[in-house]
């Protein structure tokens, strides 16, 4: 398997240990994947309690190479909000905004076409005004879907983008100081200084299924409209991160560097969510 990390990595990585304390977690679902290893996961959707009109919860898995798997972060659509609000947390128990393990947030613009990801701020555990909270706040990924004009026919197109990248390997730290600093406005004016633009990577027509087709070297086995790739125009075939179904609430999701599990989770949930952009 060409995907195999080496063995050096693989005994480098914390996360292969099955008894890591949140804090290891939420420190590995913030760093970028070490370069030259595909982190492999998988996302479970529980829809326990819909009948009860409460949103699905999303659980992300690491799977490690002894087979079993280590839990990584959990996300919940807030209730009683006018735009999609997803609270992500290193603790599958606690999905509170005010929890010790609250990791971070996923935002989208009232029509459900634009997604923002955000790390949990300075102050989380404080009862602080929101102005103040957002303040210190990281963006760490923003997604836009572009709406699908030819109807329902083809693939919708996905453009995400993420904090630029040190010389060291680290992520550029990003806090807007106003509202057209964000990763979305800047992405719209065209100011990528120091960002990182990514798309997701065009499928191709495959004439014997009649259908888009990605290959994901068996890692999804299920055709659906949600199944993407995430490459830099520059090299489409260095797959920065996949996501797509293997069963009807299972779904594989796979990320390399410079992308962190925070960032690919957030984009997957956004990818369960946009409306105008994902028939």
């Amino acid at each position: 398997d060409s995907d195999a990390a080496p063995p050096s990595a693989v005994l480098t990585d914390p996360m292969m240990t099955p008894h890591s304390t949140s804090q290891e977690i939420e420190k590995f679902c913030l760093e970028p994947a070490p370069q030259g290893v595909l982190i492999k996961c998988r996302i479970s959707r529980d829809r326990k309690g819909m009948d009860r009109g409460l949103y699905p919860t999303y659980f992300l898995h690491r799977e490690r190479e002894d087979g079993k798997k280590t839990f990584l972060l959990a996300g919940r659509k807030r209730k009683k909000s006018t735009t999609s609000n997803y609270l992500i947390s290193a603790d599958p128990t606690d999905l509170s905004r005010g929890g010790e393990s609250f990791c971070g947030k996923l935002r989208s613009n009232l029509l459900g076409t634009q997604f923002t990801i955000y790390d949990s701020g300075e102050g989380g555990q404080k009862k602080t005004g929101s102005s103040e909270k957002s303040r210190n706040r990281l963006e760490v990924a923003a997604v836009v879907y572009e709406t699908n004009v030819l109807g329902f026919k083809g693939p919708r197109k996905m453009c995400v983008i993420l904090p630029g990248m040190t010389e060291e390997g680290s992520r550029v730290v990003f806090t807007p100081s106003n509202d057209q600093e964000t990763l979305i406005e800047r992405y719209k004016a065209k100011n990528m200084e120091q960002l990182i633009e990514l798309q997701n990577k065009t499928p191709v027509w495959n004439e014997d299924t009649q259908s888009y087709v990605l290959n994901f070297h068996g890692r999804v086995t299920q055709a659906s409209v949600k199944n993407f790739q995430i490459v830099h125009e520059d090299d489409v075939d260095y797959i920065v991160m996949q996501f797509g179904r293997v069963a009807e609430d299972v779904f594989t999701m796979d990320y390399r560097y410079p992308m962190c599990a925070l960032q690919a989770f957030g984009i997957a949930l956004s990818s369960f969510d946009s409306k105008l952009a994902c028939e």
